[in-house]
């Protein structure tokens, strides 16, 4: 519940940067996750007024959501005002930078369209290509306004000519045999654990492997026999 009259406000501590608001959430949790009647949150707040160290501290110290929201559906990622502050939600805090509110805007996209906090907008978008491992342009429309569908959905590069991924197992469309060895089946699960498996480098070096492999069968059985044993 949000703090009463008789107590001191949380949510002006927070945007006072005051030094009496950590020893307050201390001595009474339950204040770090409150929300008022529009769903601000703490984390909001923080956010908003640039408050780093209250921001870190919420989420190390009282673990709260990451991507909790308002009313509106929005992150504490949509209420940044400085590159500083949206880098600490994104990186530090976690929280999910490509979340929409309910009107279908990512803070990106918010942000850029209200023109107060370029600079911001401008790292939302630089991260987002980041991520997506790509260059060009993020709003997946091609030269002549075309959609480019790998932009918008994140697909991994594609596998090498006549190759398919199952889980569990490597198979080609020529029928050339099974996977048998050990030591690249325990390299595939290996990569296909990592968090980065779905991004541009995970897929490379998935592509890698199993062009090594496609090659070794291509040798002729007598070299694949002999990698087997």
């Amino acid at each position: 519940m949000p703090a009463s009259n008789h107590s001191p406000n949380p949510f002006t501590l927070a945007a006072d940067h005051s030094a009496t608001l950590l020893p307050l959430l201390r001595s009474n949790p339950s204040l770090a996750t409150s929300q008022d009647e529009h769903g601000y949150s703490l984390l909001h707040a923080a956010a908003s007024y640039n408050n780093i160290d209250l921001l870190l501290c919420l989420k190390a110290e009282f673990n709260i959501d990451p991507n909790i929201v308002d009313e509106d559906g929005e992150t504490a990622l949509f209420v940044v005002e400085t590159v500083e502050a949206a880098q600490s939600l994104i990186e530090y805090v976690g929280t999910y930078p490509d979340g929409k509110n309910i009107e279908g805007m990512t803070a990106e996209e918010k942000i850029r369209a209200e023109g107060d906090f370029v600079s911001v907008a401008d790292y939302l978008k630089e991260e987002r290509v980041r991520r997506n491992g790509n260059t060009n342009d993020v709003t997946g429309e091609g030269k002549n306004g075309d959609v480019n569908e790998d932009l918008l959905f994140d697909r991994p590069p594609p596998l090498p000519p006549g190759i398919q991924l199952h889980v569990g197992s490597l198979e080609d469309e020529q029928s050339i045999g099974e996977v048998t060895d050990l030591e690249l089946k325990q390299k595939i699960e290996e990569l296909a654990s990592r968090e980065d498996f779905q991004r541009e480098e995970g897929q490379r070096q998935l592509r890698d492997l199993v062009t090594d492999a496609v090659r070794g069968v291509g040798e002729g059985q007598r070299d694949t026999r002999r990698r087997v044993e």
